[in-house]
This record gives C-alpha cells, structure tokens and sequence, in this order.
C-alpha cells in the first residue's frame, strides 16, 4: 500500500497556507489530495472566490496525475508545443498553471497541494507556503 498524506498533516498544511494567504490579504481555498489525486481535506477561506474550489482541487489532481507541480505544464501547452491541448483531457481537470506541486516523503509522492484564488504567482506562494509546511511535519 502507498503511503499517504494523513487528515491531521493535510490540516495542518491547510492552517501554514491559509496563513500565508492572510499575510498577503487574499483569502483563497486550498485543496490536499492523496497519491491518487482523491480529497483528502480542503478549506475555503472567508470571501474567496467559488470558482476557486474547483480550480485548487483540480490543480492537486493535476499533481498527482501528472506528478509535477502544475506550473511545470505552461509551457510545453502553448500552442505549437508538445503537450498543446492537454488541459481539454482528462474530463477537462488538468490545470496547466501554477499553485499545484506535489508533497513528497522519502522521494516518494504522498499528497498534493492545491491553492487558488489569487494570481498565478501569489498561488505558487501560498502552494510553496504549505509545501514547506509539509516538509517541517516530516
């Protein structure tokens, strides 16, 4: 059986991104998923955006599928490049922009994180917030 990310890590990577949003004023709704890119928990911060749900959990699935952080797709998916269109596969889930990575222990990918609501770069920071936080639990 593959390890996972557990419920009370997944919190706890949730609480360091919901901290990192505030201290940049946004508030944003962040997604854990396990190996498989399945929910393991997920939080949507007062005020942010609905759209925002979907977006983070399918950026964590994007991780887990892909087993990539999700900004590693924007350019191989322009169009010309190999990977063009790939974001219309996959029931349309694949998120080819930044704020999912993977969470890893012991080199092997046992969660993923999710985070929308703000602009691409301030996702990544907030996502990078909570892979940071996962790293110090293990």
């Amino acid at each position: 059986m593959t390890e996972t990310i557990t419920l009370e890590e997944a919190r706890d990577v949730i609480e360091a991104a919901e901290e990192a949003a505030e201290e940049m004023g946004l508030a944003m709704v962040v997604t854990v998923a396990n190996p498989a890119g399945n929910l393991v928990a997920q939080h949507r911060m007062d005020g942010a955006w609905l759209a925002s749900v979907s977006i983070s959990r399918n950026k964590a699935y994007t991780a887990a599928a892909l087993q990539m952080p999700t900004h590693e797709l924007a350019d191989p998916t322009q169009p010309g490049e190999s990977l063009w269109g790939l974001q219309t596969t996959d029931e349309n889930r694949l998120v080819v922009f930044g704020g999912g990575y993977p969470l890893e222990a012991d080199g092997d990918i046992v969660g993923t994180v999710g985070v929308s609501g703000g602009e691409v770069p301030q996702d990544m920071a907030v996502a990078e917030a909570a892979v940071d936080a996962f790293e110090d639990l293990r």
